[in-house]
């Protein structure tokens, strides 16, 4: 890693894509601290916290890094272009135009980027006003804050998250690529220093101050060893692939044979990323926020023993038992979610035909349908398996969390990210690297 790094800041044109790309990134991150005026953070912040409940707060804040519960001109972020990325890999399988158009080569994903731009600028539309009129309706843009203010947040909230669409598409371009990821990343990065310390402050320091060194250092290696055991099954998992044999059939022109070479074609293990966990977390907070936004009054007793179970706070924690069905629940829905997101980002009949026609095959296996069938069987084996390893990184900090009381903002679904981001980056970095080197070659 460091060692790509330094090669790359030796080349005059990627030390100057890397410092534009640092050079946006703090532009975004001064964005993130304008609060919008009119508004007090502090009582929006506690009002976000009874209006989405902790899960939505919280995967709503590791989003935007904070700048949603500052209320800045931010406060989107990248939350518009991330669903509308979603939405339209979604629409692309059950629209045949748009999957031709992903099909058509520059032009088509030109097309692809430009719909995605607009399909983003109308969710933030629809966000800022639901969120700003949410606000209006809870008293927390102040006593003075009429339909004027309602107007002119949801304009700048709007703004706002176009320019940072805007600024993820520089730092793609003309920076070190990866624009939009490199930004959630700085998002998640930036809150980790506020959750250890937090960490400090309930298990370490106050074992200090009664002079419990062993302890309060005890302490400090559990949390070290967890962090670090997390993130090394995070970088397993990502890395984790299984490699299927093609060969290539011969073909004898003249005095001439070619092709007869054999290759791999690798399938990711966690073939749908981090997908399934947002997936699930979101659709679990929303019984919670349903309830919040629109003040219904849950007297059944039952009923709000369901609701709360589906909570994250209450798995793992005493007293609370109907915790762990909705913790069955949360693993249940990524397993779903894993199968559902990768049936619709890998098609084997599509693999297999494009093996088929390009004159190769699996050793052992026959062209066309029985390839199919055994990309399909390969598929429900690694999935399963790439499910099962998001449930555990997820479920650890979780567990922390209802066992110990270690509230943090960063967990499973954070390092996932902060990895993928990372090693994809470095991948990139690596490709220009590689392509400098033929340039020159050649020149």
């Amino acid at each position: 890693m460091f060692k790509t790094l330094v090669n790359a800041l030796k080349v005059k044109d990627i030390r100057n894509r890397i410092f534009f790309t640092l050079g946006i990134l703090l532009v975004f991150r001064i964005g993130c601290t304008i609060t919008i005026p009119g508004v007090d953070a502090a009582t929006v912040r506690a009002t976000l916290e009874s209006l989405l409940g902790t899960e939505g707060n919280a995967l709503l804040g590791m989003f935007s890094g904070g700048a949603l519960e500052q209320m800045s001109i931010f406060a989107l972020n990248v939350t518009p272009y991330i669903t509308s990325s979603i939405i339209m890999q979604l629409l692309t399988i059950a629209i045949p135009a748009l999957e031709e158009m992903q099909r058509d080569g520059e032009d088509g994903r030109k097309k692809m980027t430009a719909i995605t731009r607009y399909v983003t600028v109308l969710l933030g539309i629809i966000e800022a006003a639901g969120l700003s009129i949410s606000l209006q309706q809870a008293n927390a843009l102040g006593a003075n804050a009429n339909w004027l203010t309602v107007v002119t947040m949801i304009i700048t909230l709007t703004a706002g998250s176009t320019l940072v669409m805007w600024l993820g598409e520089r730092i793609t371009e003309k920076g070190i690529g990866n624009g939009i990821s490199i930004i959630l990343l700085i998002n998640i990065v930036s809150r980790m220093p506020n959750d250890f310390q937090n960490l400090y402050t309930m298990f370490v320091k106050s074992q200090f101050n009664d002079a419990e060194y062993v302890k309060g250092i005890g302490a400090i290696l559990v949390i070290i060893a967890v962090v670090i055991l997390t993130t090394i099954l995070v970088i397993l998992l990502q890395d984790a692939k299984r490699n299927i044999p093609i060969q290539y059939s011969q073909k004898v022109s003249g005095r001439r044979t070619t092709g007869g070479r054999a290759s791999e074609m690798p399938l990711k293990v966690n073939t749908a990323g981090v997908i399934p966990i947002i997936f699930a977390s979101s659709l679990l907070s929303m019984p919670t926020m349903i309830v919040n936004l629109f003040k219904i009054n849950v007297t059944n007793p039952v009923v709000q023993e369901i609701i709360s179970s589906l909570s994250q706070n209450y798995w793992f924690t005493k007293g609370h038992p109907w915790g762990y069905v909705g913790l069955a629940l949360y693993i249940a829905l990524v397993l779903m979610f894993a199968y559902f997101y990768t049936s619709i980002t890998f098609n084997p009949m599509e693999v297999a035909n494009n093996l088929k026609k390009g004159g190769a095959s699996v050793p052992g296996i026959r062209p066309g349908k029985p390839t199919q069938e055994y990309l399909e069987k390969v598929l429900k084996y690694i999935i399963f398996i790439g499910a099962v390893g998001l449930v555990i990184i997820a479920i650890i900090p979780i567990f922390f969390s209802g066992v110990f009381g270690a509230n943090v903002s960063f967990g499973g679904t954070s390092l996932i990210i902060i990895v993928g981001v990372i090693l994809e980056t470095l991948q990139q970095l690596d490709s220009k690297m590689l392509n400098r080197n033929y340039e020159g070659f050649l020149k």
